[in-house]
């Protein structure tokens, strides 16, 4: 092998690598901003109901772990492709 041909494997390399974290980074976008979403709406209305607390938050942790869950997948794509 020559020098050519190890230096081009290298940068496909580094191309590739850099590809996966810019595709999670885009991947934990939405799950982020749908957190924010879900704590803010579940903060409003636990001030307009405070006797709903509880239920409010049960219902909160649920949505936050199927949110999550998206980002876990971003980010076994970006592993596999």
């Amino acid at each position: 092998m020559d020098i050519v041909t190890l230096a081009q494997a290298a940068e496909q390399t580094i191309t590739n690598e850099g590809y996966g974290a810019i595709g999670y980074g885009l991947a934990a976008i939405g799950p982020g901003i749908g957190i924010g979403i879900l704590v803010g709406k579940t903060v409003e209305g636990m001030a307009r109901q405070p006797e709903m607390a509880g239920t409010l938050r049960t219902t909160m942790f649920l949505g936050i772990a199927f949110t999550e869950a998206l980002a876990l997948i971003g980010i076994v794509a970006g592993f596999l492709f």
